[in-house]
C-alpha cells in the first residue's frame, strides 16, 4: 500500500568541495587534550566478563587550566552555555568546581567539520521530530521538520587514539541520551538538551501590512500564514528548536562489543568474550547497582558455544528478537525482578527468557537482521539469501509458528547481502536494504518497488548512490517519508511515498474509491464515470490531485487519516489535531479560522462522510465525541451540527447501508446509529449495541469492521433489531473473522466465531457498496432479473499476492454455522501482478497502481511516478462456475458485462486460458472443460471471432483439440459470410488452409474475394491477394483465383475500373515476408489470421 513518488530530497553535513568553516567545540570524551590517561581494566580470572568501567568526567584528571565548559554548536550557530537549557540528566552535571574535557576552537577561520568521510549509522527518535547520524569521527543530530543541523559533535584526536573510531550510534527511545559505540570497545555517551521556548533561525518581518491573508486557497499555497511562517514548509510551524549536546560519560567493556540496544531504562551489551549480556542502567538502582551480567552459557534456551550479533526491541509489544552466530533467532523477553518476588522458582541471576522460532536448514537461510511488526503481531527474519521469512508472534509462551517469505525480485548475487530492514510504523509496508540495492514489500509479502531494475550507468554518471545499496533507511513523518542512507556516502536522502487511504481509515468508500495520500497532496482517481476503454487507460487526467493547505500542514503534517465521500464529491483529512475538507468539484479547501480551535481535538478513530455531512471521531479535553460537520457551513466550532458523546475511546467508524453508522470502542462495544432528520437537522441516533466481551480479546487490533445483514431485515426489518440479526466481520490483524448470531438455550444471543481468511491485507464486502453512491457505475450492466447471479452478494479478501472471490457470501456464511460443520466454499483465485486497490465491479476490473523509476539521459536525476494497472476478473470468475458445472449462473453473470467495450476481449482470455492447459493436459471429455467454455461463447454474438482471435494467438498443435469441439471450419466460414464479419471469414480461411482442407484457388477464396469487392473492403483483398500469393511461389494460385474473382465479379457488375486494378501481372511473383506464411503444424504458429486485420479494437484491460 506504499509507492515511492518523485526523486529524494539530500542533505548533507558538508560538502565535498570544502568543510564548514565556523566556530566549533571539539570534544575529547574525558581525556585532556595534552594529557592521555591509561584506564586499569578491571578483568578478572571470573568466567564472568568484567562490569563495564564508567568513566565519567569527574573521574578524570585534568589541569585547572582548562577553559570553561561550552557546549558544541550548531554550524553557524553558538549556542551559548545558558541556565535556561536544563539536562535531565543530574548525575551528569556538576557544579562549577568539575574539569571540562571539551575545547572551544575559535581563531581567525574557526575549524572545520571534517569533509568527505562517510555516513555509517542513522537513528530516529521514537517521536521522530530529530535523528542522528555519525561518521567516523563525528556525530550530527538533525530536526526532521524543519531538515536543519541541530548539533555536531567532533571527536578529537586523542580521544579517537584512545576509544577507537564511531562504528555504530544508539539513542535512547526518549532521545535525551546518545551513545556511540567504538571500534575499541568503548560507549561513549552524549547527553542533548533543549529548551522549548528558544527558537532560532526564526525569520521577521518588521512591515507586513500589505500582505493579504485568506480563509480559502485553491492550490494550497502559503496564502493562509502569518508573515513570519511564509518560509515556513509542512511541519515546520514550530521553528527550530535551540539543542545543545554534551559529554556525559565513557563507558568501558573489556569483554569487547558485539552488539547493543538502548531501550527506557537501561542499555542492553552483548559481549564477545565471553558471550554475554550485560544490562548498564542509565542511573543506578536503590541499592546503588547500576549493572548486571548473565552468560550466554547460562541460558539454558540458548546454545552453549554461540554469541549474539543482532539484537532488536519492540516497545509496543514489548518483545526483543535475538540473531546468533549459529542462524538463529529467538523472541527474548526482560525477566522483571518486581513482578517476580512472590514466584518461588525466580532466580534473581536469570535476566532474559527466549523461545527459538527460527531455526536454518542450511546456509542459504541462516538469519542475519529481525525486525517486529507490532501492529500485525509479526516476527520478520532476514537471511543469508536476501529472503525474508516472516513469523506470527501469536503469544510470548514460545507459540511463534511461520507466516509468509518474502522473496525479492532479484537474485541473490544481484541483490547482495542484506543491510537492513524497517517496518513502517503503521506496519502496512516492509523496507530492506541491499548491498545493491532495495526494494518494498506489503505486509504479507507483496513487492511494491524496488531499485534492481535502475540504469547503473545513468546511476553512476548522476551520483544517486541510493538506488545502488542501502546501509540503513528509517521511517519519519508518519511513514510518508524515509531516510536513507547510501554506502560510502556523506548524504542523506529523505524519499516520499505515497499510500492507500485505506492504511489510515479503513472505511467502505476508501475501499472503492482509490484515493491516495502523500505528504502534501491527496490523488484521487476518477474513472467510475467515465467510458470503459478511457478508465483503463494510463492517462494523467485519470487522477485528481488536490494539495492540503500549507497552513494546516504547517503545525499539523503529518497527515495521518484520510477519506472520501461515497459520491467522490469531498474529501477531508486530519493530522496531529484538527481537520480540513475538500470539495473535488469546487477545488476549495475549508480549514478552521484559527489555530486555538483546531488545536482543541485530535481525530482518534477515523472519519466517514454521510451526505454533505463529515462525521468525525475525536478526542478533545480527555473526553470521546462524534462531531458532525457540515461542508456547506464554515469551519468553525460554534457550527459543529451536533456532538454524540461516547463512553470509552473509539477504534473505528465504518459507514452500513444506506443510513447506518457502526462505531466501534475500546470498551468492546459496538454501537449502531441511524442517522434521521430531528428538529430539521440530520442526528445520529442510537438503535442498538453488542458486546464482545471474551470474543475480541484485543480491541485495539481490529483493523476493518463490516456486517452482513439478511435480506429480509435490510428491507423490511426494524432498524433497532439489526444487531440481532447482522452477521459481524472483523479483520482483526491479518485475521478475517466471522461472527454469526444465535440464541444459546436461556434464550440470549450470542456469536459463534470462525477465521475464514488468513494473511488478510484487506477485504471488501460488495454488500457494501450500496453506502456507496456508484450506481451510475453498475446499473448499466446489472439487471434486477439477475441479481441472484451478480456478484453483489459477492466477498474479496487480498492475502498479500493473490486475490481470492467468494461470489456469494451466503455460502460462506451457511458453510461457517454451527449447525453445519461444513468446509468453507472454494475461492476464485486470481493471482495479480500489481497491488490492487479497488474492484470496480461494474466494469469488471481490478484497479491497482505499479511504480515506475524513471531515468533519462537529458536529466541528472532519476525519479519515481506510478501509473494506473487493471485487471480483468470476469474470465476467472467464469471459469469457477463451468468448473463447479453452474453453466447457467455464468450463463447469466456473462449477459449482465456483455454491454463492455472489452467483453469479448474477456472471453478471449477465458477460452485462450482453458485451451493451453487442455491442450497439455489432455483432459476425458466429460472432465473437460473446455466443451463449456465453447457453450458459453456460443451464446454471444461476438462467438466466431473470439474463436478466431484465440487461434491467432496460439500454437497450430492446440488448433485439433480447439476444434475438436467445434462445427468444422468450413461451417464457421460460411456463417461468417451470412453474417457479413469478412475478415472473420478470413480468419476461417487460414484455418482451412492450415488444416489442408483448401485447394488451390479454393471456391472459398474466391468467394470472399468477390464479397470483398463488391463491398470494397480493399484492406481485406489486399491481405487475401497476399495470402494467395504465398500459397506457392509461381504466383499461379493467386491467377487463378483472380481469374475466378473476376468472371464472378462481372456476373455482378459491369464495374470495369474494378476488373483493370485487379489485373495479375504475369512476371514471377514471390513475397516470402508475407504476414500470411503457411506454417508448419509442428514448429508452431505465427500465423497471422484475417482476423488479425479484423481485430475489434478492444482495448484488454490486463
Amino acid at each position: 500500500m506504499y509507492w515511492p513518488i518523485g526523486t529524494p530530497r539530500i542533505y548533507a553535513t558538508t560538502t565535498n568541495r570544502a568543510s564548514v568553516k565556523t566556530d566549533l567545540v571539539v570534544s575529547h570524551d574525558g581525556i585532556a587534550s595534552s594529557i592521555l590517561t591509561d584506564n586499569d581494566s578491571l578483568s578478572t580470572k571470573s568466567s564472568e566478563p568484567p562490569p563495564p568501567v564508567i568513566l565519567d568526567e569527574k573521574d578524570r584528571g585534568i589541569p585547572d587550566t582548562q577553559p570553561p565548559p561550552i557546549p558544541p554548536v550548531t554550524p553557524g550557530l553558538k549556542t551559548p552555555a545558558t541556565p535556561a537549557i536544563n539536562s535531565v540528566e543530574h548525575d551528569v552535571y556538576h557544579d562549577g568546581s568539575g574539569q571540562s574535557s571539551q575545547q572551544y576552537l575559535a581563531g581567525s577561520g574557526g575549524s572545520g567539520i571534517p569533509a568527505g568521510e562517510a555516513i555509517i549509522a542513522l537513528n530516529v527518535s521514537r517521536t521522530g521530530h530529530l535523528f542522528a547520524v555519525i561518521t567516523a569521527t563525528t556525530m550530527v543530530i538533525w530536526q526532521t521538520k524543519p531538515t536543519v543541523i541541530q548539533a555536531v559533535v567532533v571527536r578529537s584526536e586523542a580521544s579517537i587514539k584512545s576509544y577507537g573510531t564511531n562504528v555504530a550510534l544508539l539513542l535512547r527511545p526518549d532521545s535525551i541520551i546518545f551513545v556511540v559505540q567504538t571500534s575499541l570497545g568503548y560507549l561513549i555517551t552524549y547527553s542533548l538538551a533543549t529548551d522549548a521556548e528558544s527558537r532560532v533561525y526564526k525569520p521577521r518581518f518588521s512591515d507586513h501590512s500589505n500582505i493579504q491573508r485568506r480563509r480559502q486557497s485553491h492550490f494550497g499555497g502559503p496564502g493562509n500564514n502569518t508573515p513570519d511562517q511564509i518560509l515556513l514548509g509542512s511541519g515546520e510551524g514550530g521553528g527550530v528548536r535551540d539543542m545543545s549536546i554534551r559529554f556525559r560519560r565513557v563507558i568501558k567493556v573489556d569483554a569487547g562489543i558485539e552488539c547493543a540496544i538502548a531501550l527506557d531504562d537501561e542499555l542492553v551489551v552483548a559481549t564477545k568474550k565471553p558471550a554475554a549480556v550485560q544490562c548498564i542502567r542509565w542511573t543506578p538502582d536503590t541499592t546503588g547497582n547500576q549493572t548486571s551480567t548473565e552468560l550466554v552459557s547460562r541460558m539454558g534456551w540458548l546454545e552453549k558455544k554461540v554469541s549474539i550479533k543482532e539484537m532488536t526491541h519492540d516497545r509496543p509489544m514489548n518483545l526483543s528478537t535475538w540473531v546468533t552466530s549459529d542462524g538463529k533467532a529467538y523472541a527474548v523477553q526482560r525477566i522483571s525482578a518486581s513482578q517476580n518476588r512472590n514466584n518461588p522458582e525466580f532466580d534473581p541471576k536469570k535476566l532474559f527468557k527466549g523461545y527459538c522460532f527460527h531455526s536454518p536448514q542450511g546456509d542459504s537461510d541462516r538469519a542475519v537482521k529481525a525486525v517486529v511488526n507490532a501492529r500485525f503481531s509479526l516476527i520478520a527474519v532476514g537471511c543469508a539469501d536476501g529472503s525474508i521469512r516472516v513469523y506470527s508472534a501469536r503469544d510470548y509462551a514460545g507459540n511463534i509458528p511461520p507466516s509468509h517469505v518474502h522473496r525479492i525480485p532479484v537474485s541473490s548475487e544481484a541483490s547482495g547481502t542484506l543491510t537492513t530492514m524497517s517496518y513502517s510504523p503503521d506496519g502496512y509496508c516492509l523496507f530492506a536494504g541491499y548491498e545493491n540495492g532495495w526494494v518494498t514489500w506489503s505486509v504479507f509479502g507483496k513487492t511494491a518497488s524496488h531499485s534492481f531494475n535502475a540504469n547503473t550507468s545513468i546511476t553512476s554518471i548522476n551520483q544517486e548512490e541510493w538506488l545502488d545499496g542501502v546501509i540503513e533507511a528509517c521511517w519519519i513523518g508518519g511513514a510518508c517519508e524515509i531516510l536513507i542512507l547510501a554506502q560510502q556516502s556523506e548524504a542523506i536522502w529523505l524519499l516520499e511515498l505515497a499510500r492507500s487511504a485505506v492504511t489510515g481509515c479503513y472505511t467502505p468508500p476508501n475501499l472503492f474509491r482509490t484515493v491516495l495520500q502523500s505528504s502534501s497532496s491527496v490523488m484521487v482517481y476518477r474513472g467510475y464515470d467515465l467510458p470503459d476503454l478511457t478508465s483503463i487507460s494510463a492517462e494523467p487526467f485519470l487522477w485528481h490531485n488536490a494539495r492540503i493547505p500549507s497552513n494546516y500542514l504547517l503545525n499539523q503534517w503529518p497527515i495521518k487519516c484520510t477519506v472520501i465521500s461515497s459520491d467522490g464529491r469531498y474529501v477531508a483529512v486530519a493530522g496531529r489535531r484538527g481537520l480540513a475538507h475538500y470539495s473535488v468539484n469546487s477545488g476549495r479547501w475549508k480549514t478552521f479560522a484559527n489555530d486555538a480551535m483546531e488545536n482543541e481535538f485530535q481525530v482518534r478513530g477515523g472519519m466517514c462522510w454521510y451526505q454533505h455531512i463529515l462525521v468525525a471521531a475525536v478526542e478533545a479535553n480527555r473526553s470521546y465525541e462524534l462531531r458532525l460537520y457540515s461542508r456547506e457551513a464554515a469551519l468553525e466550532s460554534s457550527t459543529v451540527m451536533f456532538t454524540q458523546q461516547m463512553p470509552a475511546p473509539i477504534v473505528l467508524i465504518t459507514p452500513m447501508g444506506e443510513d447506518s453508522l457502526l462505531v466501534y470502542t475500546y470498551d468492546n462495544l459496538l454501537y449502531h446509529f441511524v442517522f434521521a432528520p430531528v428538529s430539521g437537522a440530520i442526528r445520529p441516533i442510537q438503535v442498538g449495541q453488542i458486546a464482545f466481551h471474551g470474543i475480541v480479546r484485543s480491541p485495539a487490533r481490529v483493523r476493518g469492521l463490516s456486517w452482513i445483514l439478511p435480506e429480509s431485515q435490510m428491507i423490511d426489518g426494524d432498524p433497532s433489531q439489526d444487531v440481532a440479526f447482522a452477521s459481524v466481520l472483523f479483520l482483526v490483524d491479518g485475521k478475517l473473522v466471522l461472527l454469526q448470531p444465535s440464541v444459546n438455550n436461556e434464550g440470549q444471543l450470542k456469536y459463534d466465531m470462525r477465521v475464514i481468511s488468513h494473511n488478510v491485507e484487506f477485504y471488501v464486502s460488495m454488500r457494501d457498496q450500496l453506502s456507496v453512491n456508484m450506481l451510475n457505475e453498475s446499473s448499466t450492466h446489472f439487471a434486477m432479473e439477475g441479481e441472484e447471479s451478480s456478484l453483489r452478494n459477492s466477498l474479496w479478501v487480498f492475502e498479500g499476492q493473490e486475490l481470492k472471490v467468494w461470489p456469494d457470501v451466503q455460502d460462506v456464511l451457511r458453510a461457517a454455522s454451527v449447525e453445519s460443520s461444513k468446509e468453507l466454499p472454494p475461492t476464485v483465485s486470481m493471482p495479480i501482478d500489481f497491488y490492487p486497490l479497488s474492484i470496480l465491479l461494474g466494469k469488471g476490473i481490478v484497479l491497482g497502481v505499479e511504480p515506475e523509476l524513471v531515468q533519462r539521459r537529458d536529466i541528472n536525476f532519476s525519479f519515481f511516478r506510478f501509473s494506473i494497472r487493471t485487471h480483468l476478473f470476469l474470465p476467472e470468475i467464469l471459469r469457477f462456475h463451468l468448473v463447479a458445472s453452474n453453466s447457467a449462473t455464468a450463463l447469466r453473470l456473462a449477459q449482465q458485462y456483455q454491454n463492455l467495450e472489452y467483453f469479448a476481449h474477456g472471453l478471449e482470455v477465458l477460452l485462450h486460458h482453458v485451451l493451453d492447459e487442455e491442450v497439455d493436459s489432455a483432459p476425458k471429455p466429460e472432465e473437460a472443460i473446455l466443451p463449456r467454455v465453447l457453450s458459453l461463447l456460443s451464446s454471444f454474438k461476438q462467438y466466431l471471432d473470439i474463436v478466431v482471435q484465440c487461434t491467432r494467438k496460439t500454437e497450430v498443435r492446440s488448433w485439433r483439440t480447439l476444434f475438436a469441439y467445434l462445427p468444422p471450419p468450413q461451417e464457421l466460414f460460411e456463417e461468417s459470410l451470412q453474417r457479413g464479419s469478412l475478415k472473420t471469414a478470413g480468419g476461417y480461411l487460414l484455418i482451412l488452409h492450415t488444416f489442408e482442407e483448401l485447394g488451390a484457388a479454393s471456391e472459398q477464396s474466391v468467394r470472399l474475394f468477390s464479397r470483398a469487392i463488391r463491398e470494397e473492403d480493399w484492406d481485406l483483398c489486399k491481405e487475401l491477394a497476399r495470402f494467395l500469393a504465398a500459397m506457392d511461389e509461381s504466383g499461379e494460385t493467386l491467377r487463378e483465383a483472380m481469374e475466378l474473382v473476376n468472371i464472378r465479379v462481372r456476373q455482378d457488375s459491369d464495374d470495369t475500373d474494378i476488373m483493370t486494378r485487379l489485373e495479375v501481372p504475369s512476371r514471377k511473383i514471390t513475397n516470402g515476408s508475407s504476414p500470411l506464411r503457411r506454417q508448419n503444424s509442428d514448429t508452431g504458429s505465427d500465423v497471422q489470421s484475417g482476423s488479425d486485420i479484423s481485430s475489434l479494437g478492444t482495448a484488454s484491460p490486463i
